[in-house]
């Protein structure tokens, strides 16, 4: 594995300086040496003017959060990440990377989830360029591996959860948000390592189950929202109904017999349990008739 080594150039200013007065007293000394016939001195000075022409391809400009990585003859001398301007070795090739923060969402990915439901989920992944010797001579393009990569992960972890949990406790892509956010980046990360990637966020930004049984789990998450409703109603009836009887007694305000506590409980169940509003009934009679 390549191994990123921070070098920094000659000053830019000071080499254009240098090399605009070589170029300057070359031009000046040719011209005196055409004048006298030196040829010896023609050539010198004709070498004097290119080698400063050549040595001007030296200097390059770096800008804030941008690297510039160098190669001598493919082999790698380092990487620049010092903004300003600089001077290298001409001979060198500098590619420009960039350190910025970048993000990129995924396609809508269509997979199965832990219980095998067809899902479709997508997420959107936060990254940046750290080791940029890695980045370029790790993988052929860190761009298109990072997209892959990361697509890889999201399919993979949907397939390790289910959409919806069915156990207290029990971790789901709908309703374990953070958690899976930070299960994703985690992945994310450490495919992503090799390539000199730093991911900073990964977050889920698509889900939905598949068209073709949204209907039927639409209807199954309606059908648990009205038995868990229902639940709550029976146990807060009990407990009023439980609280009516104690009061009731303690306070003497009638005594009722096993029977007549039996066809309270079964009055007081209905309406407090009923979806509608109760219709009050008034009965002229004796419970036991």
């Amino acid at each position: 594995m390549v191994q990123e080594k921070t070098i920094r150039g000659y000053s830019g200013w000071l080499m254009l300086f240098l090399l605009l007065a070589l170029l300057f007293v070359a031009i000046a000394m040719l011209v005196a040496a055409a004048r006298a016939k030196d040829v010896p001195g023609i050539l010198i000075w004709i070498l004097a003017q290119v080698v400063a022409a050549v040595c001007l391809a030296g200097l390059t400009v770096l800008n804030p959060n941008e690297a510039k990585v160098v190669q001598l003859f493919g082999a790698y001398k380092g990487s620049i990440k010092e903004q300003g301007f600089w001077w290298v070795n001409p001979l060198t090739t500098r590619r420009r990377l960039s350190l910025r923060v970048r993000n990129f969402e995924s396609g809508k990915l269509k997979v199965n989830d832990q219980d095998g439901n067809p899902i479709e989920i997508a997420a959107v992944v936060v990254w940046r360029v750290v080791e940029t010797a890695e980045a370029l001579f790790e993988v052929d393009d860190y761009e298109h591996f990072v997209h892959v990569q990361s697509e890889a992960a999201v399919r993979n972890l949907a397939t390790t959860y289910p959409y919806d949990a069915h156990e207290e406790g029990q971790l789901s892509l709908r309703g374990s948000v953070l958690e899976i956010a930070q299960r994703l980046r985690q992945e994310i990360q450490d495919r992503l390592t090799k390539a000199g990637v730093n991911v900073i966020e990964a977050r889920i930004s698509h889900l939905a189950y598949a068209p073709e049984i949204a209907q039927a789990m639409l209807r199954r998450q309606q059908a648990g929202a009205i038995i868990a409703a229902r639940q709550k109603i029976v146990e807060g009836a009990v407990g009023m109904v439980e609280m009516a009887l104690d009061q009731l007694s303690k306070k003497h305000v009638v005594q009722l017999d096993e029977e007549r506590k039996a066809a309270m409980v079964s009055n007081l169940l209905v309406v407090l349990c009923s979806d509608r509003d109760a219709q009050p009934v008034v009965n002229t009679g004796t419970l036991y008739q």
